[in-house]
């Protein structure tokens, strides 16, 4: 990657609104020595407080940082400050010192060992016997599933709000001892409903749709291609890459990214980025996934918009997907959005195809912020049609927009709208 990025690419890489301010401060070419840059690598060392020199470097392929400050944020400050320079042509071209180079190298040895460990797993995992044996301890689990959920209801919800999570716990444990991991993760899930008024009822209706996938998943071979692709993936099975990038569909458009969120559990940290074709107006969700000490794929930015062809997973609707091939860099791109009427036609046709479907990405447009009956906020459009908003911390959205209509991108879930990102006219691209 030799086109350099600008200001707003840079920061969209930071993991939160500190890191972006305190990249600011890193980023005065008096604190750098030894800076750096070629096609696929920046470096430099920065003065830290006392005499702490930092060795900072950022493979641009990726991209991915490395840095020997003891901040647990990737990228920290010093890749930001870094990157910011490079971004204004403060760092120029030179040769790669060894510490950046046998980085990079290593990083290239170890995904072409990755590579080879999956392929020798996609291996594994396609020996009929293998196949065999797990599809028949998936039908077990679910069998046992399904004969606990029917004792759930049997005995009463009443006792099950007092509870304890070892209830749902042992549950789970069970189904992925059985190879079910998805659909443990959904049940030990049950156990975070929040004990409030109509809480049976939300039990009661979480509980009827893992009966019905239990019921799906046993009559798999009735369905279609797609139904088929989902109900295996919300059991927990999976597709490898490969298989996706050789035979799933493919869709070429200019991808508006309009959203990005991490999550951690069990010390693995996922990110989910919501595409949306500017032609196709089809969403798409890359996820990623990283250990600790790892950095997350950030080759996506928000704000931007990329022409590349999509690998779609099979699914009904297929939503995941890979990005099979770029054309061209990416540009600053601003979503179109649709209105709150249209977005729940949207989403309730994929409800329709996907039952278990637990988030779906949103984009609106010419929408405002306001009060609920309650008292909780909103958004709301042009025709007066709202959406309730879930948000921690409203300021930063409320001071952009100021009273104003935005752009807003976010997550649709049973709890509401999540806000990832907005739209100003006078102030770009937010990430909220």
């Amino acid at each position: 990657m030799s086109d350099r990025w600008d200001r707003r690419q840079v920061l969209g890489l930071a993991p939160d609104a500190p890191s972006a301010k305190a990249a600011g401060g890193v980023a005065k070419p008096g604190r750098w020595a030894g800076t750096g840059c070629d096609g696929e690598a920046v470096w430099g060392e920065c003065q830290g407080s006392g005499k702490s020199v930092y060795r900072t470097s950022a493979d641009l392929t990726e991209p991915a940082f490395r840095c020997t400050c003891p901040s647990r944020k990737f990228p920290c400050k010093h890749a930001l400050g870094l990157l910011l320079l490079w971004a204004d042509g403060t760092v120029g071209p030179g040769p790669r010192p060894a510490w950046t180079a046998e980085w990079i190298e290593e990083r290239r040895e170890r995904a072409d060992k990755t590579a080879q460990r999956r392929a020798v797993s996609a291996a594994k995992t396609r020996d009929p016997k293998t196949v065999e044996r797990r599809e028949r301890r998936v039908d077990d689990g679910l069998a046992e599933l399904d004969q606990w959920l029917r004792d759930q209801v049997a005995h009463g919800l009443a006792q099950a709000e007092k509870a304890p999570y070892r209830v749902w716990d042992d549950a789970a444990r069970r189904l992925v001892d059985a190879q079910a991991g998805a659909l443990a993760g959904q049940v030990k899930g049950l156990a975070a409903i929040p004990r409030q008024p109509g809480w049976p009822d939300r039990l009661l209706e979480e509980y009827a749709l893992l009966r019905l996938l239990v019921r799906a998943y046993r009559r798999r071979d009735e369905l279609s291609n797609g139904l088929r692709g989902t109900v295996r993936s919300h059991v927990g099975f999976t597709v490898p890459q490969e298989d996706v990038l050789a035979g799933g569909e493919r869709v070429r458009d200019d991808w508006w990214v309009t959203g990005s969120r991490d999550t951690a559990q069990d010390l693995l940290t996922t990110r989910r980025i919501w595409l949306l074709g500017r032609r196709t107006r089809r969403p798409a969700l890359v996820l990623s996934f990283a250990a600790p000490g790892m950095s997350l794929d950030a080759s996506l930015l928000v704000g931007t918009e990329v022409d590349a062809e999509l690998a779609f997973y099979p699914g009904s609707p297929p939503l995941r997907a890979l990005v099979a091939e770029r054309h061209g860099a990416a540009a600053p791109g601003r979503p179109a959005g649709t209105s709150v009427q249209g977005f729940l036609d949207e989403h309730a046709a994929a409800v329709a195809r996907d039952p278990w479907l637990g988030r779906w990405p949103v984009t609106l447009e010419d929408v405002r912020l306001a009060r609920s009956a309650n008292g909780d906020l909103a958004v709301v459009d042009g025709a007066g049609d709202a959406l309730p908003l879930r948000l921690g911390d409203p300021w930063r959205l409320l001071a952009l927009s100021g009273g104003g209509p935005v752009t807003l991108a976010g997550e649709w879930s049973a709890r509401g709208l999540r806000p990832l990102a907005a739209w100003h006219d006078d102030e770009g691209t937010v990430v909220l």
